[in-house]
């Protein structure tokens, strides 16, 4: 196993109250993230975060699995479990700026060896690095429109 490490940042011209709320919503994830092929069987756990089971793709490779919000603070912050044939972390945090809002999402996570036979790891890095702006991107893009 490799672990990969990837984060960015972004600026929204929307209140920190909404960009929270969409992204919330785990069905907008898969709305705005191009490999999350689909999420299903959401569950609301007790501390208000999610779990929800999901399919992503990765260098033509479908992997399973799910996602256990283990904090939920509103307005603030998400931080998930990766489980699955991807194990690790993701952390998304919203702040007020200027008028808008902060989103940094970062992610921590093993690659599977499959993923690895089939591409380099340097293209897996960019292909996530790329991934990731991409999903910030079109966040932005949703919540300005």
């Amino acid at each position: 196993m490799h672990m990969v490490t990837v984060d960015h940042t972004v600026h929204i011209d929307a209140p920190v109250e909404e960009v929270y709320t969409y992204l919330d919503d785990p069905h907008n994830h898969a709305e705005v993230t191009p490999s999350l092929a689909s999420v299903r069987n959401v569950d609301r756990l007790d501390n208000g975060g999610k779990r929800v089971e999901h399919t992503y793709t990765m260098a033509g490779i479908s992997l399973e699995g799910e996602l256990v919000e283990q904090t939920h603070e509103e307005n603030r912050l998400m931080h998930f479990e990766m489980r699955g044939d991807l194990t690790g972390e993701i952390t998304i945090e919203t702040e007020p700026a200027d008028d808008g809002t902060t989103v940094t999402y970062s992610a921590e996570y093993d690659l599977p060896g499959r993923v690895l036979a089939a591409v380099a790891e340097p293209f897996v890095r960019i292909y996530n690095e790329r991934e990731l702006r991409s999903t910030l991107e079109n966040t932005k893009a949703r919540l300005e429109a």
